[in-house]
């Protein structure tokens, strides 16, 4: 390994107070070396950093960081004549090294050293959602890969890097959809009046061979009132709760026979003052092509809250719609201009299937959060260590 000789300054080195027997302090720039593989300025990441005391000195501490601030944990020799790093080093970031050491009468030494690590092959970019802004306290948060991340180890890097920070604090985990996206929740909803910020510490650091993590946007939301609808198919009424209170009550209709509205907790995703339905768009047997107002998106196949003036009639009597919960115009207006994107409308007592956790909106809630945890690479890995603590303990001891 060819020595880095890179901008090294010493401490600088004064009299003063202190034990006058005490050995003066010395530049240990001639003591140490910094290696890397590679003859440039720049080092190859996937490569570890090497230091080494000469001339009789010995290392006895190395605190290297990178311009994120993130730690390189190392491990120093025994007997103080080397460090090396024990995690791959960051791609295309500068690394700041600041190195203790102390010669054979014991005065202590300082250096520092810089270097930059070459740029990744491939990034790992990191789109973080949703959009900063104001959300029901139903909004998850989601991280949507550029790359297919499979194993638990690459995965544990990855989510151990997305950082959610929030005030007042909840707990909280993350849920791989699959190997490319990731939603976050809370154990209970957000509450009220949070504030919430979400961004990657993954640039640089790899995940795999040949793989590191790119630059993200942070993303930064708040929660408005906590507002929930609960719609039940079976009486025919929704009634919609602001912070606990009852704030509107309606009667309404939801679907009917071969189009049952889903069962479950839903997140709202959308607002949209007109929409064109066809029968067409979901398939209906039955035509239809009708001018929707207020419509208050579900679902991603086109369940929504609107609008329905053609069946005020069977509105708290019978369910006739194709899916959709179905209201008066004036209803469904005072219902859109008091809700927004996150905020909760459950469907009881519907016999449709129950709504999906991911894949046709948000779902998410209706997960338990025990089987929540499950699906966090970071939760599962904790399951398992503490099982192999609590196996160690039952082991006999011979």
């Amino acid at each position: 390994m060819a020595p880095l000789t890179v901008g090294l300054a010493a401490c600088s080195s004064g009299s003063g107070g202190g034990d006058p027997l005490a050995a003066a302090p010395y530049d240990a720039g001639d003591a140490v070396s910094v290696s890397a593989a590679g003859d440039s300025g720049t080092v190859d990441p996937e490569k570890p950093l090497d230091i080494t005391a000469d001339g009789g000195n010995t290392l006895t501490d190395v605190h290297a960081t990178d311009a994120a601030g993130r730690v390189l944990p190392g491990e120093l020799s025994a007997d103080g004549s080397r460090w090396r790093s024990t995690a791959p080093l960051a791609a295309g970031t500068r690394y700041t090294v600041q190195i203790s050491t102390e010669n054979g009468d014991g005065a202590p030494g300082r250096r520092t050293a810089h270097f930059e690590t070459k740029p990744a092959d491939k990034r790992l970019r990191v789109t973080l959602g949703p959009d900063s802004g104001t959300y029901g306290v139903g909004q998850p948060l989601t991280a949507e890969l550029s790359h297919r991340v499979k194993s638990r180890k690459e995965r544990e890097i990855v989510e151990r890097a997305l950082k959610v920070t929030s005030r007042p604090r909840v707990e909280g985990a993350w849920h791989w959809v699959d190997g490319k996206e990731l939603h976050y929740r809370p154990r209970t909803y957000w509450p009220a009046h949070a504030r919430i910020t979400l961004r990657s510490a993954l640039e640089g650091l790899k995940v795999r061979d040949g793989l590191h993590g790119g630059r993200s946007k942070p993303v930064r939301l708040r929660t408005g009132d906590r507002v929930e609808a609960v719609a039940d198919a079976s009486s025919l009424v929704m009634r919609v709760k602001k912070n606990g209170r009852t704030v509107q009550s309606m009667p309404i209709t939801t679907g009917k026979a071969g189009y049952r509205t889903r069962n479950g907790i839903k997140v709202i995703l959308g607002k949209e003052s007109y929409v064109r339905m066809t029968s067409a768009s979901i398939g209906a047997s039955d035509f239809y092509d009708l001018p929707v107002y207020w419509a208050t998106r579900l679902t991603w196949s086109g369940e929504y809250v609107h609008g329905a003036p053609w069946s005020v009639g069977s509105q708290g009597v019978s369910n006739v719609s194709h899916g959709c919960t179905g209201m008066s115009s004036g209803a469904a207006r005072t219902f859109f201009n008091s809700v927004r994107p996150g905020d909760i409308v459950q469907h009881v007592n519907t016999a449709g299937e129950k709504m999906p956790t991911f894949g046709n909106g948000f779902g998410d809630w209706n997960m338990s959060w025990k089987e929540w945890r499950r699906g966090s690479a970071l939760e599962s890995a904790q399951r398992e260590g503490g099982a192999a603590v609590d196996r160690a303990r039952l082991r006999p001891q011979v």
